[in-house]
């Protein structure tokens, strides 16, 4: 029993996140291609979304232009998210996912707390994204988060909600940083 426990204590307390680099952009399609399957079925939309079209130019420029990080278990990339920060004090995120078999046990939040950081260290007054209105536990995902919808918007063919954390609320660095 005694070898079964360290086995098991080797094998699960590996989790680590970074900035990615060029090297992982395969990794980064891949966790992206699955977050997005899974999203375009969840939130019933009704065609394909934009993420799963990207190209391996697409996510080298975000590294180039954006901050891209890469959540890790055990060596194995099982999330990443990316956040463009703007000269006005704003940010946007985006292709925030999770693999499907990852889910549910603190990748999602411990990337969410990573942006908060890395937003906290840049100044950021408001932190913005669009998810699928429809997807409720995503979006009680970024409610959890400090985040709340500011509006909706039908321009992509469903219901897309625009989310805001800001940063400046009492609530939000009192709760949610």
């Amino acid at each position: 029993m005694a070898e079964e426990k360290k086995q098991m204590g080797e094998k699960l307390y590996g989790f680590s996140v970074k900035l990615a680099t060029e090297s992982e952009i395969p990794q980064i399609a891949e966790i992206t291609r699955d977050a997005f399957v899974r999203y375009e079925k969840q939130a019933r939309i009704p065609h394909e979304v934009e993420a799963l079209n990207e190209t391996y130019d697409d996510i080298r420029k975000d590294l180039e232009e954006k901050y891209v990080f890469v959540a890790f278990i055990n060596g194995e990339p099982v999330g990443s998210v990316r956040i463009k920060i703007n000269e006005d004090g704003t940010a946007y995120l985006s292709r925030f996912g999770v693999r499907s078999n990852n889910q549910n046990n603190g990748i999602g939040k411990t990337l969410m707390n990573v942006v908060d950081k890395v937003m906290q260290e840049h100044q950021v007054k408001q932190l913005r994204l669009h998810t699928a209105a429809s997807y409720i536990p995503l979006v009680r995902f970024y409610y959890g988060r400090g985040f709340y919808i500011d509006s909706t918007e039908k321009d992509r063919g469903y219901i897309r909600a625009l989310l805001i954390k800001d940063y400046e609320s009492e609530v939000v660095q009192q709760y949610y940083i």
